[in-house]
């Protein structure tokens, strides 16, 4: 059932944006439909008013996630994961400029934040500033269209060309279901931080970062080994201003680390990767192994599943992090098989599947993604998982407003 809200202009809220047309107008949003029209009696001008109606459908609510990270950290991968929870291809927008950095599915849009910034390649060359810096963003921009979004508003969004290194054309970007904000800067501006529902920090150390980056970049984009350790070495001041303190806003940290596995391990090949869930959250209820709040350690190789050196690890318990009681789930190594992760599956609680086994079947849905066989994957998964239920936990906590008049 709609629900329908008539306005006069003096009468709309701070929250509310209207312009006057000089005719009457309908513009149709999603699932908003927004009716421009003048009134007046006749023969009097000082009596003309403009009313707005408003009619939004009960479900076109808009959810927003938010996703940071810094380049090469594995937000692309974190996306397609996500994406797939919820079910459809995630591809570009049909029939728009083939470098967008949007990808749409069916209830889910993913926006680059990289979109928004306001100065292009050449430009933060000449300032002498790196991608990092809130100077070379637009941050009201950002949150005029995020909050537009999330209000039902379809917006025309910048685009960032990352080929190009120029800031092309915008596109037309209409409300979903669940958007889900990703890139450098989402918990940076206090406005924008204050219009998510839900919001993830991907940590990863320095020395994953840079096996990942060499990857990516060099595979991907065509950069050079030397070009992406200066990059690496000339974003490293504006990456622990800027990028790095956002992680105490997270609901949810994904930590990468060097394994502890193997004593003084240079390779970087096995990961010890830390799931770190906020308490507290609403629509949130962390994920816990064994016994919700104890303190375990557990080794679950053997007869169940099978590892080859150096093994498998997790950890469970309480934490403390930049203030905030947490809950941590660790895994230490990688699978051999992942048909076999049933087993740890089986152990874990509070996962927010829809029926056993939902993680193991989403693991090897996926399986040539990179991080498949460690605890990115897995805890990837899992988060993706529980967005999933917070989603619908919100959409069903919204009641139907009755219909009001004000003149």
């Amino acid at each position: 059932m709609a629900a329908c809200t008539v306005y006069s202009t003096q009468s709309l809220s701070t929250n509310c944006s209207i312009s006057t047309p000089s005719k009457t107008q309908l513009s149709f949003f999603h699932q908003k439909q927004v009716v421009f029209w003048r009134n007046s009696k006749k023969g009097s001008s000082s009596s003309r008013r403009s009313y707005v109606i408003t009619c939004a459908a009960g479900d076109s609510q808009t959810v927003v996630i938010g996703l940071a990270a810094d380049s090469g950290c594995g937000k692309s991968t974190f996306m397609r994961r996500l994406t797939s929870v919820f079910g459809g291809a995630a591809e570009p927008p049909k029939g728009g400029n083939p470098d967008s950095n949007t990808l749409i599915s069916d209830t889910t849009t993913v926006i680059c934040l990289d979109d928004y910034h306001s100065l292009d390649r050449t430009g933060r060359k000449e300032k002498g500033v790196t991608a990092l810096d809130p100077r070379a963003n637009d941050f009201d921009l950002m949150y005029e269209q995020v909050k537009a979004l999330k209000d039902g508003i379809a917006v025309e969004k910048p685009i960032y060309n990352h080929v190009t290194g120029l800031l092309d054309p915008p596109e037309l970007i209409k409300p979903p279901k669940i958007l889900v904000i990703e890139g450098l800067h989402p918990m940076f501006d206090s406005r924008v931080r204050d219009l998510l529902d839900f919001s993830i920090y991907l940590d990863i150390s320095n020395e994953v970062k840079f096996a990942w980056k060499i990857q990516r970049d060099m595979a991907e984009r065509g950069h050079s080994l030397e070009s992406i350790k200066a990059s690496i070495e000339a974003r490293k001041p504006d990456f622990e201003a800027y990028i790095d303190p956002q992680k105490q806003y997270a609901d949810a940290v994904i930590e990468v680390l060097p394994t502890q596995l193997i004593p003084d391990d240079n390779e970087g090949k096995i990961l010890r990767v830390r799931l770190i869930q906020k308490e507290g959250v609403k629509y949130f209820s962390p994920v816990y192994l064994f016994d919700d709040g104890s303190t375990i350690s557990w080794i679950p190789c053997g007869r169940k599943l099978t590892c080859s050196y150096p093994g498998i690890k997790f950890f469970y318990g309480p934490e403390t992090y930049y203030g905030n009681e947490v809950s941590v789930v660790e895994m230490d190594g990688q699978f051999d098989r992942l048909d076999e992760l049933i087993y740890v599956e089986s152990h874990l609680s509070n996962l927010s599947t829809k029926f056993y086994g939902e993680v193991t079947q989403q693991m090897l849905k996926h399986a040539d993604f990179p991080g498949s066989n460690n605890g990115t994957g897995l805890f990837q998964t899992i988060v993706g998982l529980k967005i999933r239920d917070l989603y619908e936990q919100l959409i069903a906590s919204k009641a139907e407003t009755p219909v009001a008049a004000k003149a």
